[in-house]
């Protein structure tokens, strides 16, 4: 390969040298209006195009340098008729050139001054040309020449209006021109060789596409090509040409030149003539890729302004398109499933769209794909795969509303032939949706239809590999689902609970399908809901969400229901929460859900009191005891409750933790030989100096002076170990004091005895 590269280079720098040479003789002759020596010279430069050792890329670089001598010698045939020299001689003396392509080239050439001289009609001089240059049959040779006669006569064409104008249409010369053109195209298949150059004629045949393109491209810019010419002279010509190429490369890029080049509406306006040529395309053509780019085209052509859908209305593009691709399909039995998804994606979007209010179109797309895939079962192409996420996504990001996508029966059809792993992807895409638009479900059967298309989240599907699950992945996903119930909504109270009995489904419903919805009903609801947590296991969130249903019936008064969910808290607490860090958060959780509760009498609330206290005193840690124990005093003192004051007991409860905190002390001591930080002291100082501000009688300024001495003496202890931050605190709090009784009034004469 590098041999053959080195090889053309060197043929290409040949070729290169030679043209200069002969071009340089010839601007010598054309300097001194030698008018034989400059055909004589022009011709030899001519002859380096005859070569047949360049790939197209690199017979390019030799082609532009020739064709720009070209346009001199032009030129100078322009000069040589103003002096007097007859442009029909001239025509006739380049023809004793002695090869075909330098005379062609040099034909061309004098053709289009001919023509500009209006001497004989441009139709008839066009159409002589065109009919000699049809002597080249060289794939890349005669491409080259039929693109340069293209290129010189583009601005002499006898259009419609054009000073050229004749009985000759610009469309009918042009398709003249055209026509060996693309039957040329079969000359790209010509480029045969042994096949382990395969590869490399394939990339010559993709080179030379671009020329071929090019002509269609001026085609469609001449003016006379209005719709009606397109529609019965123009389309049917080049669709003939291109089913009878044969080639399948030639055909595929030939078809995607029409698409590309020629206006939207004459694409919607004879849209039954193109998509007609489809079947009769070689099997092996990439048909989805174009037709996809047809309808793609459509699409934006749709979207650019409403005025324009009556016209897709009128021609029944919808049908039209497909029933081409139904045929298609099914002419092309061995078409792989990513072709067919492909289609169907293109022709989804296509059809939301121009019809996005016709949901019986959108789920007669999704219907026939389903039909396709029916006999494949799992897609295992990952390309197909993604086609069918494009699939399923195109309703999602037109309606952004999850209940309009229910409507499609057939799309939780599509996602049955999804892996596992994608059917995740896909309803993350859906609840990514929802949160997205805040779309509100409100109906039993809408969830119900939700939590199917979802299901790869909730349940594991059949035949779902257990690889290993990766965590965080797991956590988003599980979260998002957990998102997606808040937008369960309905104002109504007995649909939000079938809403919510949806979820469990109809097997798990314990309450059957009549009578009213409750209150009670709503509560064991959840305690069965909680329940479930067990199995995780999750006992901390589960201790966490009996309180909290605790709560909501302490607001629905149901004094019983909130008494059964502390109690199921409690027996959480003491058979599964044993990590002591746990056990702490647990029952300060519990210290502070309790107090906040005014539905029991005094019996319940002294019991669930007397536990909370006992699990208090039970900590492992002195510390952590003796906070919980001080925060228990708050249950017996409950600032909008009057029956809720008992001092005494705040007492018993704040001399209690003074008790485990000198323990902790002694503990301290006798381990490490140091007391440790008065910091337990300083909070329960605190807790006296809040209960004497709120009115407790059994808190006086003689207890807290006594523990303020107390603090003092263990700080100046030669036992105690410093503690910047113990020091600060216990500072602060004398401030406070201090502040308290400079305030003047009730507060400051409560505050005058403690001497600070």
């Amino acid at each position: 390969m590098v041999d053959g590269v080195e090889d053309e280079e060197k043929w290409l720098a040949a070729g290169i040298a030679g043209l200069q040479q002969n071009a340089f003789y010839m601007h010598r002759a054309l300097d001194s209006n030698n008018l034989r020596d400059a055909l004589k010279y022009s011709a030899q430069m001519l002859s380096e195009l005859r070569t047949s050792k360049l790939s197209p890329q690199k017979y390019y670089q030799l082609y532009m340098r020739a064709f720009d001598e070209l346009r001199k010698l032009e030129m100078f045939f322009k000069e040589e008729t103003r002096r007097g020299c007859s442009i029909i001689d001239l025509y006739e003396l380049v023809q004793h050139a002695g090869n075909i392509l330098p005379r062609l080239y040099l034909l061309c050439t004098v053709g289009s001054v001919y023509i500009k001289s209006k001497e004989a009609p441009a139709k008839d001089v066009l159409k002589d040309l065109v009919e000699m240059c049809r002597g080249i049959q060289h794939p890349v040779r005669g491409l080259f020449l039929r693109s340069y006669l293209s290129q010189i006569s583009r601005d002499k064409l006898p259009d419609i209006g054009s000073e050229y104008e004749g009985c000759y249409t610009a469309c009918e010369s042009f398709i003249l021109l055209a026509d060996p053109e693309l039957r040329l195209a079969v000359g790209l298949s010509g480029l045969q060789g042994p096949a382990r150059e395969k590869d490399k004629r394939e990339k010559e045949r993709s080179e030379l596409r671009d020329l071929v393109g090019k002509n269609l491209h001026v085609l469609s810019q001449i003016e006379g090509v209005d719709l009606d010419m397109y529609k019965e002279t123009v389309l049917p010509r080049v669709l003939e040409q291109v089913v009878n190429c044969k080639d399948e490369i030639a055909q595929c890029y030939l078809m995607d030149c029409i698409i590309q080049v020629f206006p939207d509406e004459y694409h919607l306006q004879t849209l039954e003539i193109l998509l007609g040529a489809f079947p009769q395309l070689q099997p092996s053509v990439d048909i989805k890729t174009v037709l996809s780019r047809l309808m793609e085209r459509l699409s934006n052509y749709a979207a650019s302004s409403t005025e324009v859908l009556p016209e897709f209305l009128q021609v029944e593009a919808f049908s039209k398109l497909n029933n081409a691709i139904g045929k298609v399909i099914e002419a092309q039995a061995d078409m792989p499933i990513l072709g067919a998804v492909t289609l169907y994606s293109s022709l989804l979007t296509f059809t939301l769209h121009v019809h996005p209010d016709r949901l019986d179109y959108a789920d007669q797309v999704l219907g026939a794909c389903v039909k396709k895939l029916s006999g494949e079962g799992k897609l295992e192409d990952n390309r197909a795969t993604k086609q069918i996420v494009a699939l399923l996504s195109a309703p999602l990001d037109k309606y952004n509303d999850i209940v309009t996508v229910l409507k499609l029966s057939n799309y939780p059809s599509v996602m049955e032939y999804v892996d596992s792993e994608t059917n995740k992807v896909m309803a993350m895409v859906i609840i990514q949706s929802i949160m997205k638009n805040n779309t509100q479900i409100s109906t039993a059967d809408k969830v119900g239809a939700l939590f199917e298309l979802i299901k790869g989240l909730i349940r594991d599907l059949d035949g779902a590999a257990h690889d290993q699950v990766d965590e965080d992945d797991f956590k988003e996903e599980q979260n998002s689902v957990a998102r997606l119930i808040q937008m369960l909504q309905n104002d109504d109270t007995e649909e939000m609970f079938k809403l919510v009995r949806q979820l469990q489904g109809p097997e798990e419903n314990p309450f059957g399908e009549e009578g009213s919805t409750t209150p009670k009903k709503v509560f064991q609801l959840l305690n069965q809901t909680i329940e479930t947590l067990y199995g995780v296991p999750a006992p901390e969130l589960a201790l966490r969400l009996y309180l909290q249903c605790a709560e909501a019936a302490n607001d629905s008064d149901l004094e019983p229901v909130a008494y059964e969910f502390f109690t199921q808290a409690y027996i959480l607490y003491e058979e599964e929460i044993s990590d002591s860090r746990a056990q702490v958060t647990a029952i300060h959780l519990i210290i502070g859900t309790l107090q906040r509760m005014h539905v029991f009498g005094v019996e319940n609330r002294d019991t669930l009191t007397h536990k909370a206290t006992g699990y208090s005193a039970k900590l492992l840690k002195k510390p952590d005891q003796c906070r919980a124990v001080y925060a228990c005093s708050h249950l017996f003192w409950v600032d909008d409750q009057d029956n809720m004051k008992d001092g005494e007991r705040v007492l018993l409860c704040l001399k209690r933790a003074l008790r485990i905190a000198n323990a902790a002390q002694q503990m301290s001591n006798a381990t490490r030989g140091s007391t440790g930080s008065v910091t337990l002291f300083v909070e329960i100082l605190n807790k006296y100096l809040y209960f004497f501000e709120k009115g407790n009688t059994q808190i006086n300024a003689a207890a807290i002076q006594s523990l303020i001495e107390l603090i003092t003496a263990e700080m100046q202890s030669e036992s105690n170990s410093p503690d910047p931050a113990a020091d600060a605190f216990f500072a602060s709090t004398l401030r406070y004091i201090q502040f308290q009784k400079q305030k003047g009034g009730a507060v400051g004469e409560k505050y005058e005895p403690i001497k600070v």
